[in-house]
């Protein structure tokens, strides 16, 4: 069967191919020592345990790239055990987090805290105030990724209180009995 384009400049299809042909940038050969990549061994990025003046709790980090200049990304993957939790903190151009595994929150000032699991993934706008961590019953593994504006990545902020994280963790758990109890109501 054939196909009928219709030619608006009245270019036949062969003729918008040559015409294409025409007009791309010359061909530059590179050989493979003009490509250039660089695979960082797992050996050479040990595992730290994460500041104490930015985290609560038992946090640690691998990291993923810090990339040389002029790329400006910085990944980490992030563990933290059952109650760890950053401090408030903000990201010049954002911060964008993926669950790997376990349940957690993040939290926006002035916001209620969400619950976050395995195969989520959250972004965080530029300069907005937040936290985030690992439930109380349960760990979470998250890779955290940001990018660096003028050297600074991340502005830390005051730590998240105990009391503030059972306040965030208490209201999130009511929200969320909350709304099993609506659905199985409104499912009979």
């Amino acid at each position: 069967m054939a196909i009928d384009i219709p030619s608006s400049n009245g270019l036949a299809p062969s003729g918008i191919v040559d015409s294409l042909i025409r007009h791309a940038p010359p061909r530059v050969d590179k050989t493979w020592e003009d490509y250039h990549m660089k695979t960082y061994s797992a050996e050479t990025r040990p595992s730290k345990k994460a500041s104490p003046n930015w985290f609560s709790g038992t946090v640690w980090q691998d990291p993923i790239i810090e990339a040389p200049a002029p790329a400006r990304v910085h990944a980490l993957k992030v563990a933290f055990e059952p109650g760890a939790r950053t401090a408030w903190h903000t990201h010049p151009l954002g911060q964008t987090l993926h669950v790997l595994s376990g349940v957690g929150l993040v939290q926006l000032r002035g916001q209620a805290a969400q619950q976050i699991t395995a195969g989520d993934t959250v972004w965080i706008d530029p300069g907005e105030e937040h936290w985030h961590g690992a439930m109380p019953t349960h760990a979470m593994t998250h890779i955290a990724i940001q990018e660096r504006l003028d050297g600074t990545m991340a502005d830390w902020l005051n730590k998240l209180t105990d009391g503030e994280y059972e306040q965030s963790v208490a209201t999130l758990q009511a929200t969320s009995h909350a709304l099993s109890q609506h659905q199985s109501q409104t499912a009979n």
